[in-house]
C-alpha cells in the first residue's frame, strides 16, 4: 500500500491536483505538521537556531532535534527534497516589483 501512495505522489504533476489530493487523503492538520517539518529543515540547513524553528513552525523542540538527527543521519529524503526545491527555485524568473 505505501508503494502505491509514492508512486501516486510521483505521477501527480501539478501543484493544484496535488494539493486536491493531499486534502482528500490527510487532515489540514496533518498537512500543517509536515510543511512546517520541510520547513524546519530548510531552516536547519540555513543554520537557524532551534529556538527561532520552534517559533517560526510551532513544532516542538523534540521534533526539530529528530528533522535535524534525520538530515544529519537519515536516508536522505529531507536533502533530496531540499535540493528539488532550490533546483525548481532556481529556473523560475525573477519576481518584478
Amino acid at each position: 500500500m505505501t508503494q502505491q501512495f509514492i508512486e501516486t505522489l510521483c505521477l501527480i504533476d501539478d501543484a493544484k491536483t496535488m494539493q486536491k489530493f493531499l486534502r482528500d487523503v490527510m487532515t489540514e492538520k496533518e498537512i500543517i505538521e509536515i510543511s512546517a517539518r520541510l520547513e524546519a529543515a530548510k531552516m536547519l540547513r540555513a543554520g537557524a537556531k532551534y529556538t527561532d524553528i520552534v517559533a517560526a513552525t510551532k513544532l516542538s523542540s523534540r521534533t526539530v532535534a529528530r528533522i535535524s538527527d534525520w538530515l544529519k543521519n537519515g536516508t536522505g529524503g529531507y536533502d533530496a527534497a531540499l535540493q528539488a526545491i532550490d533546483a525548481h527555485h532556481a529556473h523560475l524568473p525573477p519576481a518584478r516589483a
